[in-house]
């Protein structure tokens, strides 16, 4: 039997990714991070029945909102996942928690809410501010199981945090090596996203089409790709990491220019933290202000790393707090 909880105090927020399913609760926009549980998506049939497992561990707590961010497109208040076989409309979660206020959000939008609660020392700077200072609105770019952006509005009715399917667009090209780069992708279904190449599985697709390239074709994990890069045991390793640091930084410059966030890009998701200590080294500074006449005009937009993984759930939070008041 969980803890006995007041009713109406607490809201439930969750985390929904291709594997995993983080639920917690929060009271208004802190969230309480020793409720965090984690669930192997697998192993339940969809989100209710999660939903209804954390709640009878939890007391059966009732709720005054719910707010769930999910790893997919929103359209018309219904999540269907990228990479898992669920579909969440409002109507679910509301039976699941009994909640009188609910919300489903993208990942990256509640990314975007949960800019400027995310502690200090949280936030690796990757390129700093400029000296005026940054302010205005933001870019939150995540870089994980998929690829997504979502800009970060601030408006006087609150934020506005918009959703989108940026992990879709075509690859950018600058070099003959690119354009070979993008018909070895395009092989796998059709089509050479961004999703592609900067993301887990991405990366693993870099060190193949070096190896191809090279004559010598193997395959590595992304994971075991990481820790050579570490460790300098695998130059191929390197290569493909210095890769994706260049083709991250392109991309990012090109969302920037689209965007103008002049309050801060923020790179969100576990294989951007795992590029974190890298980015410097290999070149990510350089391939986002590489904009030609526009490399200077590059200098307003600061970059940094988020490093907390329950941003999305804070997030939430902040987004069911704005919607209540």
């Amino acid at each position: 039997m969980g803890p006995d909880r007041a009713a109406n105090r607490y809201s439930l927020v969750a985390d929904i990714g291709g594997t995993n399913t983080r639920v917690a609760l929060a009271e208004g926009p802190r969230l309480l991070t020793d409720t965090i549980r984690r669930y192997r998506n697998a192993e339940y049939p969809g989100l209710e029945t999660v939903l209804r497992t954390y709640l009878q561990a939890e007391g059966n707590v009732d709720c005054a909102g719910a707010c769930v961010a999910a790893a997919g497109p929103v359209r018309d208040g219904v999540a269907t996942l990228t990479n898992l076989d669920w579909t969440i409309d409002a109507d679910t979660l509301a039976r699941a928690t009994q909640a009188e206020t609910v919300a489903i959000l993208n990942d990256l939008q509640a990314q975007g809410h949960a800019l400027g609660r995310i502690p200090d020392d949280m936030i690796r700077r990757i390129i700093p501010a400029p000296e005026h200072g940054g302010t205005g609105d933001a870019l939150v770019i995540g870089v994980g199981t998929g690829f997504n952006a979502a800009p970060v509005h601030e408006t006087p009715g609150g934020r506005y945090v918009p959703a989108s399917e940026a992990g879709h667009a075509n690859l950018p090209i600058r070099t003959e090596a690119d354009m070979r780069l993008l018909r070895f992708v395009e092989t796998a279904h059709g089509f050479p996203a961004v999703e592609d190449v900067l993301s887990g599985r991405g990366l693993e697709r870099l060190y193949h089409w070096l190896g191809h390239e090279a004559g010598d074709p193997k395959e590595a994990l992304a994971a075991d790709i990481m820790a050579a890069c570490a460790t300098g045991q695998d130059p191929r390793a390197e290569e493909a990491a210095r890769l994706f640091v260049r083709i991250l930084g392109t991309v990012a410059g090109n969302l920037s220019l689209i965007h103008l966030p002049f309050g801060g890009v923020y790179l969100v998701g576990g294989v951007a933290q795992a590029f974190a200590p890298h980015l410097g080294r290999f070149g990510f500074a350089e391939a986002f202000r590489d904009k030609g006449r526009f490399a200077g005009f590059m200098q307003n937009f600061a970059v940094s790393v988020i490093e907390d993984d329950y941003a999305a759930l804070a997030g939430c939070a902040s987004h069911l707090l704005a919607q209540t008041r």
